[in-house]
């Protein structure tokens, strides 16, 4: 039986990418790569620390659930922050 060749999805958002290769191998997709002739450079936005005021009882709880999703609750709380920012401004057009 022949295998059945993948296509990439056609991304819009770096997240979409993360969740994607999150879920798939990249050995789906050999034939769909291409080498890279130049090394690339990926520069991440710099991040600035800033004071939110949350209750104990609150930080538990995040604390709780990050520790169940398997990272630091800091990092959940940015990304929550990150999608309620992405949807506030879809609706705002």
């Amino acid at each position: 039986m022949e295998e059945k060749k993948r296509k990439l999805p056609e991304f819009k958002t770096e997240e979409e990418v993360r969740e994607f290769w999150d879920t798939h191998s990249s050995a789906d997709y050999v034939d769909e790569m291409e080498e890279v002739k130049e090394p690339l450079i990926v520069t991440q936005p710099r991040k600035r620390q800033v004071t939110v005021r949350l209750d104990d009882p609150m930080i538990d709880r995040i604390k709780k659930l990050a520790n169940r999703k398997g990272m630091p609750w800091q990092t959940l709380m940015r990304s929550w922050v990150y999608e309620r920012l992405e949807d506030e401004e879809k609706r705002a057009g």
